[in-house]
C-alpha cells in the first residue's frame, strides 16, 4: 500500500540450546554451562516429545511427556535452589547493617519453600515489591514457559484428542502455562515452501497457519508484548511495546523527543486500513481517531504522532 523504501518487522529472538539431561544442575551433559545460557532469557519454550517412533530412541527408553517435563523442571529447580541459598546467606550477613535485607530474606524463604516442594517459582504469586527484590536473581523457574508438544504427522491428521498432549495441557494449567501441539517434521517441510505452495500444503493438512506462526504469536503474548505500526514511503515499521502502554510512552519508542513533545496520536486500526485501502478512505469514513495522552495502545494500531519539537 505504501511502497516503502524500507520495511522493518517486529522481531522475537529464539535461541535453540541443546536439551537438558538428568543431573545437569550437578554438571552432567552441558550442565551449568547450559543453565547460565538461559538465565537471562525472557521466557522458556520447552519442546516435549509426544509421539512414538521406534526409529528415534528416547534417552530414557520410553515416551513420557510428564516425566520429561519433570526432569527439566527439577534441574531448573535445583539450580535455582543453589542461587537462592547463596543469596539467603548473603542477605542474613547484611541484616545487622541493613534492616531492609529482611524484606529480601522473607521473599527468598518464601521461594525456597516452594522450590523444596518440587514446584517452580512461577507458581508463586509475588507482589511487585517482592519481584523487585529478586529481579537480579534471574530465577529459571520464575520465567514464563511455553510447552511445545511435538507430535507425529499421523497425530496431526487425527482430529480426536491426543492423550499425551492432553497430559501436557493438564500439567500446564497448574503453572498457568500455554501449550502448542505441532509436528516438527511438517514444520520442516513448510519452512522450505513459500506463497501458494505453502498455502496449499496448509489447506491439505486442514491448518490455517503453521505451528511456527502459532509459536511466535503465543510467545509474543506470553511476554505481554504487542506491536503498533508507523507507515510512510520512507519506512513501514512495527514497534514492539508492552501491553497497556500509553500513547506518549509508545511515541518514546520512536524517539524521546516525540514523547516529550507529545500532542496527540492519530490512530487507525490495521483491519480498517486494509479493508478501506487507504488512509484517505479511512478519514472519509471517520475511522481515524485523535487520541490523547491517556490512550492505551492496541495491537495493530497504525499511528501518526503529532508533537512539538
Amino acid at each position: 500500500m505504501y511502497h516503502p523504501e524500507k520495511t522493518t518487522h517486529a522481531i522475537i529472538e529464539f535461541v535453540d540450546i541443546a536439551g537438558l539431561v538428568k543431573g545437569a544442575s550437578k554438571g552432567e551433559g552441558l550442565g551449568n554451562k547450559f543453565l547460565s545460557h538461559i538465565r537471562e532469557v525472557d521466557a522458556i519454550a520447552h519442546v516435549v516429545r509426544c509421539f512414538e517412533d521406534s526409529n528415534i530412541v528416547h534417552v530414557d527408553g520410553s515416551i513420557s511427556p510428564l516425566r520429561d517435563i519433570e526432569t527439566i523442571n527439577l534441574e531448573l529447580i535445583f539450580s535455582d535452589m543453589e542461587m537462592v541459598d547463596r543469596r539467603l546467606e548473603n542477605a542474613k550477613k547484611r541484616l545487622k547493617a541493613d534492616k531492609k535485607a529482611q524484606e529480601e530474606i522473607d521473599v527468598l524463604e518464601k521461594i525456597k519453600a516452594v522450590l523444596e516442594q518440587g514446584k517452580c517459582a512461577r507458581t508463586l504469586e509475588l507482589s511487585k515489591e517482592e519481584k523487585e527484590n529478586i529481579r537480579d536473581l534471574y530465577l529459571l523457574t520464575a520465567k514464563p514457559i511455553l510447552y511445545i508438544a511435538n507430535v507425529s504427522e499421523e497425530q496431526m491428521e487425527q482430529k480426536e484428542e491426543q492423550p499425551q498432549v492432553k497430559q501436557v495441557e493438564e500439567f500446564a494449567k497448574t503453572e498457568g502455562a500455554k501449550v502448542i501441539p505441532l509436528c516438527v517434521k511438517i514444520e520442516e517441510e513448510l519452512s522450505s515452501l513459500e506463497g501458494e505452495d505453502k498455502k496449499e500444503m496448509l489447506e491439505a493438512l486442514g491448518l490455517t497457519e503453521s505451528g511456527l506462526d502459532k509459536v511466535v504469536k503465543t510467545s509474543y503474548d506470553l511476554l505481554g508484548l504487542m506491536s503498533f505500526l508507523t507507515a510512510g514511503e520512507p519506512e513501514v515499521r512495527a514497534w514492539t511495546i508492552k501491553k497497556g502502554t500509553k500513547a506518549p510512552e509508545a511515541a518514546g519508542k520512536i524517539h524521546s523527543d516525540i514523547e516529550r513533545g507529545f500532542i496527540r496520536a492519530e490512530v487507525v486500526s490495521y483491519e480498517d486500513l486494509v479493508r478501506e485501502g487507504s488512509m484517505v478512505a479511512c478519514k472519509e469514513k471517520g475511522l481515524v481517531r485523535s487520541e490523547g495522552k491517556e490512550y492505551i495502545m492496541q495491537d495493530g494500531d497504525i499511528v501518526l504522532f503529532r508533537f512539538n519539537v
